[in-house]
C-alpha cells in the first residue's frame, strides 16, 4: 500500500479571509472596527443592545432624546384626537395650544411626574393614560438599564501614534509605532500582536492575501504607565527585508495591530484593534519624546505629542 502524501498545512488567517475579490480600504478601521458591513440577516433584540452599548454617547444621547420627544408627540395628538374635554387643566389658563397642553400632560404621564394641573377625563383618556405610565416606566427603566451598561463596559482607551516610523535600530532598521493608556488607571501585562497584510499572485495567478506575523522587540510589556514603542526588527528573517515604500504600496500593505491588556479598575481582559496602510508609514524618522520630568521629580506624560515624529538626516 502507498502512502497517502500529507495534505500542505493550510496558510496563515487570523480570520480575515486570503480570498481577494476587489481592492479594499483598509482592513481595521481607525476606531478599531472592522471594515465589514453584513447583510441579508435578521435583526434581533440582541443586536440592538450591542449597537445601543457600542455607539459613541452623542449618538446615545441624541437617540434617547429623539425617543422622549417622539413618544410624547405620539400621545399627544392621541390625546388631541380624543377632544378638548379628554384631559382636564386647572382653571389657570397658561395660554398654551391645545397640542401643547397635551404634549406637556403626555410629558407629565410619561415620567409618573404628575403635577395635578392636568389630569385626563373619561374612560378612552384614562386608559390611554395608564398604557403611557406603564409605557414610560419601562422605557426608563430600559434606558438606566442601558446608561449602567455603558457605563460599567470595560474597554481599553488607547490612543496610536498617527503613523508608523522606520527608524534605525541596533545597527539595522526597524519598523515602529507607539502607544498610550489615555486614562489614569493602569493595564497590566500589556501584550501585543502586529501582522503584515499583502496582496500577492499565488501559483495559479490568483489574487490572495497573505497574513504573516512580525516578531517584535517585545511582546509584552508589565506596566503601560508611559508609552510603549513597539519595535520590529528589521532584519535578513524579516518580510520587511530590503522593502521600500514602492514595494509597501504594490503589496498593498497593511498593518494589522491587537492589544491586549489587563485593566487595573475592572479587574477584567481590555482589547484594541488598530492598523496602518502602507502611506501611514513614515521613513527614516523616530519617534520624538512624549514625556518629561518636572521640578518635583514627577514624570509628566504628554498624550498628544503620542505621535510626534522628528526626520532623520540621511547620511552622507
Amino acid at each position: 500500500m502507498t502512502t497517502p502524501p500529507h495534505p500542505t498545512p493550510p496558510a496563515f488567517d487570523p480570520g480575515l479571509t486570503q480570498q481577494y475579490t476587489g481592492a479594499l480600504l483598509r482592513t481595521i478601521n481607525k476606531d478599531g472596527s472592522f471594515n465589514v458591513y453584513r447583510k441579508g440577516f435578521r435583526a434581533a433584540a440582541g443586536s440592538a443592545y450591542v449597537a445601543l452599548v457600542r455607539m459613541s454617547w452623542p449618538r446615545f444621547l441624541g437617540l434617547v432624546v429623539l425617543a422622549y420627544l417622539v413618544a410624547n408627540s405620539i400621545f399627544a395628538i392621541i390625546y388631541t384626537e380624543l377632544g378638548r374635554d379628554s384631559v382636564h387643566a386647572s382653571e389657570r389658563n397658561p395660554g398654551l395650544s391645545s397640542f401643547a397642553e397635551d404634549f406637556f400632560f403626555s410629558a407629565q404621564t410619561l415620567t409618573t411626574v404628575g403635577y395635578g394641573s392636568e389630569y385626563p377625563f373619561g374612560l378612552a383618556a384614562s386608559m390611554v393614560a395608564s398604557f403611557e405610565a406603564a409605557i414610560g416606566l419601562a422605557g426608563f427603566a430600559l434606558a438606566t438599564g442601558l446608561i449602567f451598561a455603558r457605563f460599567s463596559r470595560p474597554s481599553a482607551r488607547l490612543v496610536f501614534s498617527d503613523k508608523m516610523v522606520v527608524a534605525p535600530y541596533r545597527g539595522i532598521t526597524s519598523l515602529q509605532f507607539r502607544i498610550a493608556n489615555q486614562r489614569n488607571n493602569v493595564l497590566v501585562d500589556v501584550q501585543a500582536e502586529l501582522m503584515l497584510m499583502t496582496v500577492e499572485r499565488d501559483a495559479n495567478g490568483q489574487l490572495k492575501r497573505n497574513f504573516t506575523e512580525l516578531p517584535m522587540e517585545r511582546k509584552g510589556i508589565n506596566f503601560l504607565a508611559l508609552t510603549w514603542t513597539v519595535v520590529h526588527p528589521i532584519d535578513d528573517r524579516s518580510p520587511l527585508f530590503g522593502k521600500a515604500r514602492e514595494d509597501m504600496q504594490r503589496l498593498q500593505a497593511e498593518l494589522l495591530i491587537l492589544i491586549r491588556g489587563f485593566d487595573d479598575a475592572f479587574s477584567q481582559v481590555v482589547h484594541a484593534r488598530y492598523s496602518y496602510r502602507w502611506d501611514e508609514i513614515e521613513w527614516s524618522a523616530r519617534f520624538a519624546p512624549a514625556f518629561d520630568v518636572s521640578d518635583a521629580g514627577y514624570l509628566i506624560l504628554d498624550v498628544g505629542r503620542v505621535g510626534e515624529i522628528l526626520r532623520i538626516q540621511a547620511a552622507n
